[in-house]
């Protein structure tokens, strides 16, 4: 079976490329580790990839290149920042080398697992949005698949623990990939994103709140919107185990004399905001269960990198 896995590297030794790499290693059926590449020759990421068996080097993606094994390695987990990945893409892209990228850079399609992993398996950069957007994009879509959402924002509280100096570097393109991709992933004519850095203590788990405004006057319809929901929490779950809804989904209609001027669409006035609140326990397989935001994130990588070796595979 080994030697039907597809190789892959990844790039960034922090706590997402680490966790990622372990979960490559102990979880994965179809993947198999290439290589761990960092900056920072001390990182507890490459200390533990070398300890594995993991062939290393600290000299970014020259060293990657110029590893032996570089041309057996087909797809390629960024895991660095948004600004280093223009750069990586530039450079792997042109070796041929399929690229998942977990900054929030966007120079390819965005890929939410739940909702469109199999429309981009052949595209040779893929986004992997944002953590918020992996936990809320999926309830954005599944109410736009019963109704159509005229406006949808979503607010990701993640605990400031959990949030490295990549993430907290990359504040604004969260916001803008995020926003962005709740519209052409999610559904919704427009979109918001929130993130709020939680510094409690003990750390809190990633919370998320979606709020979708519909036009939905008729009950039957306040049903399925419910039951798509669901549906596709279990989706998600499928992959990140520890994705829930933390009460039952909330349809409210929204008086007549509340101002949603600023929000319309088409002159259309909505009638109802949906409103979902969810929690994303981490597994625990390298970061620590609180740290959801990040488990989202890699658990999403995965599944697309296993979708992309299982389609190659079947067409061999």
């Amino acid at each position: 079976m080994t030697d039907k896995r597809t190789k892959v590297a990844i790039i960034g030794s922090g706590n997402i490329g680490t966790d990622l790499m372990i979960k490559v290693m102990n979880h994965s059926e179809n993947l198999e580790m290439g290589a761990m590449v960092g900056i920072d020759p001390a990182s507890d990421g490459l200390a533990r990839a070398a300890a594995l068996g993991v062939p290393t080097t600290s000299d970014g993606v020259e060293g990657l290149v110029g590893l032996p094994n570089f041309d057996e390695i087909e797809i390629v987990f960024d895991a660095t920042s948004a600004k280093a990945h223009v750069v990586n893409n530039e450079r792997l892209g042109a070796l041929g080398k399929r690229l998942i990228d977990l900054t929030p850079a966007a120079i390819g399609p965005f890929v939410v697992p739940a909702v469109n992993a199999d429309e981009h398996l052949d595209a040779p950069n893929v986004n992997m949005v944002t953590c918020g957007g992996q936990a809320t994009i999926p309830m954005v879509a599944a109410v736009s698949r019963v109704v159509p959402v005229a406006y949808a924002e979503i607010v990701a509280s993640i605990a400031s623990k959990s949030a490295g100096p990549g993430t907290r570097a990359n504040i604004d393109e969260f916001t803008e990939t995020t926003s962005s991709a709740i519209v052409s992933v999610g559904g919704a004519k427009r979109g918001k994103a929130i993130i709020i850095l939680n510094p409690a203590e003990p750390p809190l788990m990633m919370r998320d709140t979606v709020f979708c405004l519909v036009d939905a006057p008729d009950p039957a319809t306040h049903d399925e919107i419910r039951q798509s929901v669901e549906k596709m929490v279990g989706d998600v779950a499928a992959y990140v185990p520890g994705y829930r809804l933390k009460q039952q989904v909330q349809i409210t209609e929204i008086p007549s004399d509340q101002p949603v001027e600023t929000l319309l669409v088409d002159n259309n006035r909505p009638t109802h905001q949906v409103s979902i609140f969810l929690e994303v326990e981490g597994a625990g397989h390298y970061l620590p269960t609180y740290a959801g935001n990040l488990d989202i994130m890699t658990s999403a990588g995965l599944q697309i990198a296993e979708r992309i070796a299982q389609k190659k595979e079947a067409t061999r």
